[in-house]
């Protein structure tokens, strides 16, 4: 029988650095402690680094975080998966083989009587008009058939590149990218005040900026609302869980 609580996990990034088997491990120890009190796993985005979901191929490595994911569904677990920016092209590869949810977008999810905005976190706020370019580019059906005709050593290759030369240009130009910059400056916290205005929300769960941060924004109706990033599994083995009332950030 499935638990009673409700779990985030973000920005694992798969697939990037030397010690991405390590990262899986630990995460995967992680689902094993929760299999027994979750009701609900929520996985917030750039669970991995790069994927590109193919008709008959799955992209080498990760089988240890996959076959978790399996085992926590055939457990009765629910379990949600919001596509970042690293693994967009997920497709719907979790959903065939484990009933995943998928979700492309900002989503609300009930949860013990509370409303709960819940996304990975880019592209929001319209920050970064270039980002929001490419982000058209990369979401094109056109784009990624065109893409899929690529050899896999081409893609895999071209991806991981970019995502590598991408994060060290991005801590070249703003060593304090990881550090929250305000609320009238964060694309997330724009976005949830925003929604907030229209309707309420009782947390505003979100990844993408690998800054652990539990905070009361309001929006400019004077509504309120707990913001969460949940920061990240790649530096700093961040997740958290929603329980009797309590939201808490680990660790």
């Amino acid at each position: 029988m499935p638990g009673s609580k409700l779990y985030f996990i973000t920005d694992a990034h798969l697939g990037a650095g030397p010690d991405t088997l390590d990262r899986e491990r630990e995460l995967c120890a992680l689902l094993d402690r929760i299999k027994e009190d979750a009701a609900k796993v929520v996985f917030l985005g750039d669970m991995f680094d790069f994927w590109f979901t193919y008709k008959y191929v799955v992209p080498k490595g990760f089988v240890r975080l996959l076959g978790r994911m399996a085992d926590l569904a055939d457990a009765g677990v629910e379990l949600h998966f919001f596509v970042g920016n690293h693994d967009m092209w997920m497709f719907d590869y979790l959903k065939d083989e484990m009933e995943i949810t998928m979700h492309n977008d900002p989503t609300v999810l009930e949860f013990d009587g509370k409303r709960f905005l819940v996304g990975h976190g880019d592209g929001l706020g319209h920050q970064d008009k270039r980002y929001d370019c490419l982000r058209r580019i990369f979401r094109s059906r056109l784009n990624q058939r065109l893409f899929s005709i690529l050899p896999e050593w081409m893609t895999f290759g071209l991806a991981t590149g970019w995502s590598r030369s991408s994060r060290k240009s991005h801590i070249k130009k703003n060593p304090d990218i990881f550090k929250y910059q305000g609320d009238d400056r964060e694309g997330i916290v724009i976005y949830c005040r925003e929604r907030m205005a229209k309707e309420h929300f009782d947390y505003c769960v979100f990844g993408h900026r690998h800054t652990p941060l539990v905070r009361e924004i309001t929006a400019d109706n004077g509504t309120k609302s707990t913001y969460v990033n949940v920061g990240d599994w790649l530096m700093n083995r961040n997740y958290a869980v929603y329980s009797d009332g309590t939201m808490t950030l680990f660790p």
